[in-house]
């Protein structure tokens, strides 16, 4: 399907149809596979015929998702996994050995943050931190045993966007991979893969899903780098996506072009709103033309994405005022569901990272962030109004 527009992939892509010939896709909650014989089940078992094994690692409806979003993407090969957090470990265990070292962008997921210093060091991994947008610390950093960079662009929660080109051939003349989070661009406006990247990682649980229902992640790329590493770690250590969540995705998927569009547009009409008031210090949108790196936004993105960050004039304790002053924004961490959501990433997302990285990062205590959602514009303008007029 490849000579079809995205639109079409999200809505056809990536399914056959059973026997049933039903017209939405078919859930199979199932935890075995039968075999005609012994010698098929030995056959499946050691790979030489294709098909179903055990819902671990083969599953028809979270097959029909991987097919789907690789085909968006732009990849060969996608595994679903259990969360985004999952995706993440799946593709540096699956890649990585004690020894390597890992170039990341300082401006990533607080969890990732941890993840890398913590865990994936008890391993012999070794993580160096760098700026988002300057490419000359990336060259910097590099060392004889790095095998990946990593970022996520634009950045939570302050959009910083990074230069994929730019990334990509010191990525390449290093021997190294590129590797992607594009959960907050999705395929919809942003395909790091046509861009350079070797691999793209979702969390489905964001846009993907977009109505807060369930969490799952993706990783997708070459066959070469995504099957026998990544699919191959999920397979022994489990960190499996569940058929219902993979059905969730399917559905979130059919609608993902028009509701990107809409969140995008709702997103800059509130940006543009928040730059005008007085309470606001500073805002972070790819798409304002007063953003560090708009023109660059405008050339790796097809729109500015759903997330706004805004920092007011003051302390935490105003912006804290501000969102509990809030009475139809959900107060939650997560982003990318229809129902718009605001939280303070210094003390949530951003909690478990050590004070001197998280401001260095640029997460300041009077940062808010909000991942705009599907409400009218002039509601959430009244419902954030409200918590702003008390610090003017």
């Amino acid at each position: 399907m490849n000579e079809f527009d995205i639109e079409t992939l999200a809505v056809r892509a990536g399914y056959q149809q059973t026997a049933e010939q039903e017209n939405s896709e078919a859930i199979f909650p199932t935890s075995s596979f039968r075999y005609k014989s012994a010698a098929q089940a030995a056959a499946r078992f050691s790979g030489e015929e294709s098909g179903n094994v055990y819902s671990r690692f083969t599953n028809p409806t979270v097959r029909a998702f991987e097919n789907r979003l690789a085909l968006m993407e732009g990849g060969e090969s996608c595994v679903g996994t259990a969360s985004g957090m999952s995706a993440i470990l799946s593709t540096f265990m699956g890649l990585c050995q004690s020894g390597d070292h890992i170039v990341s962008s300082q401006s990533i997921f607080g969890t990732t943050k941890v993840l890398f210093t913590k865990y994936l060091a008890k391993f012999g991994v070794d993580v160096t931190f760098v700026s988002q947008t300057d490419v000359s610390e990336w060259q910097a950093a590099i060392q004889k045993n790095t095998k990946a960079f990593f970022l996520e662009t634009p950045s939570n929660p302050l959009t910083e966007v990074a230069d994929l080109h730019a990334l990509s051939t010191l990525a390449k003349a290093n021997e190294c991979l590129l590797i992607v989070d594009n959960c907050f661009c999705t395929p919809v406006l942003q395909r790091p893969l046509e861009q350079g990247a070797d691999i793209v990682i979702h969390s489905a649980t964001k846009f993907i899903d977009g109505q807060g229902r369930g969490i799952g992640g993706a990783v997708v790329g070459s066959a070469e780098l995504i099957e026998e590493p990544v699919r191959g770690f999920m397979r022994t250590a489990g960190p499996t996506m569940s058929a219902f969540n993979a059905w969730i995705f399917l559905k979130g998927l059919e609608t993902l072009p028009v509701r990107m569009r809409a969140h995008c547009e709702n997103a800059k009409e509130l940006a543009l709103w928040l730059t005008e008031h007085p309470a606001v210090e500073n805002v972070f949108y790819p798409g304002l033309e007063s953003h560090p790196q708009f023109e660059l936004a405008n050339k790796q993105q097809s729109s500015g994405g759903g997330l706004v960050s805004f920092k007011v004039k003051g302390t935490k304790e105003d912006a804290w005022k501000v969102i509990d002053s809030t009475e139809m924004l959900s107060i939650t961490a997560n982003l990318g569901d229809v129902k718009t959501s605001i939280t303070h990433p210094a003390t949530t997302t951003h909690s478990r990272v050590e004070p001197e990285a998280r401001i260095k990062a640029g997460i300041s205590d009077n940062l808010i962030r909000i991942s705009v959602g599907l409400e009218s514009i002039d509601d959430i303008k009244k419902d954030l109004a409200r918590g702003l007029a008390l610090l003017v």
